[in-house]
């Protein structure tokens, strides 16, 4: 199945069962993030201190996951430690980076996992598989101890089968997360974006509830935001992994991108900051009258597992998850069980601080649409 990198033996009396993203330190393994050219780093000296919230909490942390190298791919695929399969939907690609997290809960070998998302990669993973991911607000959940070090994008965050399980996620990490009751009806700003119309039928459908009021919401730096979202986060990149290149043990796909982040001029930089706080307060605004954003997670159907392997990509799958990462928000993804046999979710965006009323509407909308974790492909993982 090629999920898990580490996996920990753990007695028949346990808790919650969790694993994390192989770019998340555990005491005492080589934190490798899913790359041939860190396997003979040092161990790690100490836990990052998510690692141990969860294990402080009581639940038994059983592995670390495998993942698109470095964190720095969409599809999943991983030339070294193997590519994990979609168990719900086997033909297409697992998303990425948090490729082995969602696989992992998709397959219920975990209650939930942590995974990381830079440009959507909780979300996007989450979304192809057919299980529920957050990205928290940006800051919200420490850091500290998860490759790469320095970022002004990346937030840690659940993968879990259920809004109710990444609600339990939550609280176990982030000990300020409280349940919160949902309001009886529920205003939501419908952000106009181009999708494929099978997906936004699927979610239009989803939304059609008697206590959700729908508002038309335009985002007019959407687009900038996903571009220049990838020139901040490719400038980063560069600075945490250019030297890796020196190895020859990258695979060709991260290797080639990272010559390509190489380039990064200062004048894009500048542009990217400035659609940062432009798309900020577009987003902001948004949220003034409402009580969350919606919008599909995935603007169209993922790469086929087969094509992915063959050597190609996908950046654009990020095209609705990324911009949410420069702005900073929180987004949780809901899947949306469908007779397509085709990975489709429904994407909610909060104000800054309010990742438990999404979560708290996230859970209301699955409940009353019976969204249950779909196998509408036959399985042959």
């Amino acid at each position: 199945m090629n999920v898990f990198v580490d996996d920990f033996v753990v007695g028949k009396d346990i808790n919650l069962t969790v694993a994390v993203k192989d770019n998340i330190d555990v005491k005492g393994f080589v934190t490798k993030a899913g790359s041939e050219a860190l396997v003979n780093n040092n161990v790690a000296n100490e836990n990052a201190p998510i690692v141990d919230d969860i294990l402080n909490s009581g639940c038994k942390l059983v592995g670390k996951l495998n993942m698109h190298e470095l964190a720095f791919g969409m599809t999943g695929v991983n030339t070294y430690f193997g590519t994990p399969t979609n168990y719900h939907y086997p033909s297409f690609i697992t998303g990425g980076s948090s490729s082995g997290c969602a696989v992992a809960v998709a397959e219920k070998l975990v209650d939930f996992s942590i995974g990381t998302d830079t440009g959507g990669s909780i979300r996007v993973p989450a979304a192809c598989c057919g299980v529920f991911g957050l990205k928290p607000t940006f800051g919200r959940i420490n850091r500290k101890g998860i490759v790469p070090a320095d970022s002004t994008l990346d937030c840690v965050g659940p993968l879990a089968s259920s809004a109710t399980k990444l609600i339990d996620a939550m609280k176990i990490i982030d000990t300020s997360f409280k349940s919160i009751d949902v309001p009886e009806s529920i205003c939501l700003g419908q952000i106009k974006v181009n999708a494929d119309k099978d997906i936004t039928s699927l979610v239009n459908n989803e939304i059609n509830q008697n206590y959700i009021t729908l508002t038309d919401v335009d985002l007019p730096s959407l687009e900038d935001a996903f571009k220049d979202a990838l020139i901040l986060m490719n400038a980063e990149m560069w600075a945490s992994f250019g030297s890796l290149l020196e190895t020859g043990k990258l695979g060709d796909d991260v290797a080639q991108r990272l010559l390509a982040a190489k380039n990064t001029s200062i004048e894009a930089l500048k542009k990217a900051e400035k659609t940062k706080n432009k798309f900020t307060e577009e987003v902001d605004q948004a949220l003034q009258n409402v009580d969350a954003l919606v919008l599909p997670t995935l603007a169209s159907f993922p790469l086929s597992r087969e094509d992915a392997l063959a050597g190609k990509s996908d950046l654009t799958i990020s095209s609705l998850t990324r911009p949410f990462n420069l702005s900073g928000h929180p987004a949780i993804t809901i899947p949306v069980h469908n007779d397509l046999g085709k990975p489709v979710a429904i994407q909610l965006v909060g104000a800054k601080g309010q990742d438990e009323l999404i979560c708290a509407i996230a859970k209301k909308i699955s409940d009353s649409s019976n969204i249950n974790i779909p196998i509408l492909e036959k399985n042959n993982v």
